[in-house]
């Protein structure tokens, strides 16, 4: 099975899963609570494209690293590797997308399959963020930057 395949079928067993399972390891958050976790050091990973980090401007300080590509593409295992850089399964870490569909389905994917302890999702991603008229940088001034986890 070529990973394309592989990416589809996992994709559809994660969303499947979103219907019949809770999950308490992950916790949806707002952007005031974001402010908060990031303040105590809970790192943000913005799971965005990089197309729609130039659009948007991303949360300060938080580390761009790309889930699914511009075709719904996802390399899980690059991904991971490039996480735990960043927090390993241990530790807290809170993921933003553009909306918070997105980081749903990776939350979960991070605490029911590889055993991250506490994923924090933030529900309206970074429309909710701006709408809280949060602070937004440009991404070229993000904690670090990965638009493909396998070329990083």
């Amino acid at each position: 099975m070529d990973g394309a395949i592989a990416m589809r079928t996992w994709l559809i067993a994660a969303l499947a899963g979103l219907s019949f399972s809770a999950v308490a390891d992950t916790v949806n958050i707002d952007a005031a609570t974001l402010e908060r976790l990031r303040a105590e050091g809970v790192p943000v990973v913005d799971i965005r494209t990089a197309p729609e980090w130039q659009q948007t401007g991303v949360v300060p300080g938080s580390h761009l690293l790309t889930f699914f590509d511009e075709r719904g593409e996802a390399e899980p295992e690059a991904f991971l590797a490039r996480l735990q850089a960043i927090a390993k399964p241990g530790q807290p870490v809170a993921l933003i997308c553009r909306s918070g569909n997105r980081t749903t389905v990776v939350s979960r994917f991070l605490t029911e399959q590889v055993g991250y302890a506490r994923v924090y999702n933030v529900e309206g991603g970074i429309r909710a963020w701006q709408k809280a008229e949060r602070p937004v940088v440009k991404a070229t001034e993000a904690a670090s930057t990965c638009a493909r986890a396998s070329a990083c």
